[in-house]
């Protein structure tokens, strides 16, 4: 990024959130708290989805602190809850639809990591359990600290995790680890979530940012017309029998190379 590029910059509900030309930056930015999440973090996150303009090409999610996130703030699980918010407590004694609404609408904070155009890339240090492990398995890749204690405990408290994060967990690791990790509820290291694809890579504490920052620019030398046709593709070759895959290959090449003749390079 040159000098002269523009930023703007807003923060509410331990989130910030920082342009930087065609980057975005959203930060975790509660670490007395640990950066622990409530309703109101959800509706924040969820609202960036709609805020970042179709000129976003990259959004990095980001933590303050030694740790990316405890999980759900923990009075969300006591009576007296959260102020201003529902608790689990009181939301176990309401209607299903309304549990449904309440469910659906905290996952919108998680789920617009991936569908957007633009590639999302977590950097990820100390711990992250929970809500917060979710948060990071929503972006498109993870960076992890060389520190990283990772865990989806939401067993322990007689749950199951349901802010989006198995369907990425199944993808990345397969069934049997996933099982693993969320049955039993134990901390994953940085050796195996590389090892096994849970993280993209694993860096030093101190380094980890400067990984992220080289990475996101590295993805910024490619035209953006072509990484916002990659994704999709990339991403539904999971799910696609193999001759389906080849014939949305072939559909987005054309695409492209239609564009390309008519000098749309969209850098």
């Amino acid at each position: 990024m040159s000098a002269e590029t523009s930023m703007t910059m807003s923060e509410a509900d331990g989130v910030r959130v920082e342009r930087e030309g065609p980057i975005l930056t959203v930060t975790l930015s509660n670490p007395m708290n640990l950066n622990a999440q409530t309703p109101a973090t959800w509706r924040r996150l969820a609202a960036i989805g709609s805020e970042a303009g179709p000129d976003v090409r990259l959004v990095l999610l980001v933590a303050e602190g030694p740790s990316f996130g405890a999980g759900l703030d923990r009075r969300m699980l006591s009576p007296d809850g959260v102020p201003g918010e529902e608790s689990l407590a009181s939301l176990a004694g309401m209607t299903d639809d309304h549990i449904d609404r309440f469910i659906r609408g905290a996952q919108s904070a998680f789920t617009w990591w991936s569908r957007s155009n633009a590639i999302t890339i977590a950097a990820v240090q100390g711990h992250a359990i929970g809500a917060s492990a979710q948060l990071a398995l929503a972006c498109d890749i993870m960076l992890v600290a060389e520190d990283l204690k990772f865990a989806l405990r939401e067993t322990s408290l007689g749950l199951v995790p349901d802010l989006a994060g198995t369907w990425p967990l199944v993808r990345r690791v397969g069934y049997q680890r996933a099982l693993d990790i969320c049955g039993t509820g134990r901390f994953v290291d940085a050796t195996e979530a590389v090892a096994t694809g849970l993280a993209h890579s694993a860096h030093p504490v101190a380094a980890l940012a400067s990984a992220q920052r080289a990475l996101a620019e590295a993805f910024l030398n490619a035209p953006d017309s072509s990484l916002r046709a990659l994704k999709p593709l990339l991403q539904g070759a999971i799910d696609r029998v193999r001759v389906d895959q080849e014939a949305d290959e072939r559909a987005a090449q054309i695409t492209r190379l239609r564009d390309l003749r008519q000098g749309d390079g969209s850098r």
